[in-house]
C-alpha cells in the first residue's frame, strides 16, 4: 500500500477498493477478456484465424490498458488524499508519466504485431472495442441489479 502518507490515505485506498465502484471495475476488466475471447474464437472458427488472433490480441491490450489506467487513477488518489488539506497538492511525475507510457507501450505493440505477425491492424483495433463492450455489458447490469 502507501507508506509515505498518513493513515487516513491508507483507509481512503482501502475504503475506495471495497466500494461498488471496484466491483464495478471488476466486473469490467473480466468482461473484457471474456467478449473479446469468444469474439475471437467465433471469427477464428467461422472466418479467419488471423483475425480472431487480432481479435484476442485486442482485447487483451485493451484489458491491460484498462488495468494500467485503474492502477495511476488509484495512484492519483493516493497521492491526492495524502496531501489533503494543502492548497496544491503534488502528485509525481512517474505518475503522469506512466499514464501516457501506457498509449505508446500499446501503439508500439500493435505496431510490432502488425508487421512481424502479420495479424490484420483492423482486428486489433476492433478487439480493442471489448473494453467498450465490456463497459456497456456491466453499466446495463448495475442498471438492472443496483448494489445499493
Amino acid at each position: 500500500m502507501f507508506s509515505g502518507g498518513s493513515g487516513e490515505a491508507a483507509m481512503a485506498s482501502s475504503a475506495a477498493e471495497s466500494a461498488p465502484a471496484a466491483l464495478a471495475e471488476r466486473r469490467i476488466s473480466w468482461l473484457t477478456i471474456l467478449i473479446g475471447l469468444l469474439a475471437a474464437l467465433l471469427v477464428a472458427l467461422l472466418r479467419d484465424r488471423l483475425w480472431g488472433a487480432g481479435l484476442a490480441i485486442g482485447a487483451f491490450l485493451a484489458w491491460l490498458n484498462f488495468r494500467w489506467l485503474s492502477k495511476g487513477l488509484d495512484a492519483l488518489v493516493v497521492a491526492s488524499t495524502a496531501q489533503a488539506g494543502e492548497e496544491k497538492p503534488v502528485v509525481p511525475i512517474l505518475t503522469y508519466f506512466a499514464m501516457l507510457f501506457r498509449y505508446g507501450l500499446i501503439a508500439l505493440a500493435v505496431y510490432v504485431i502488425f508487421i512481424y505477425l502479420r495479424v490484420p491492424l483492423v482486428s486489433m483495433v476492433v478487439g480493442l472495442c471489448a473494453l467498450g463492450a465490456a463497459t456497456i455489458a456491466a453499466s446495463v447490469y448495475e442498471i438492472l441489479h443496483p448494489s445499493d
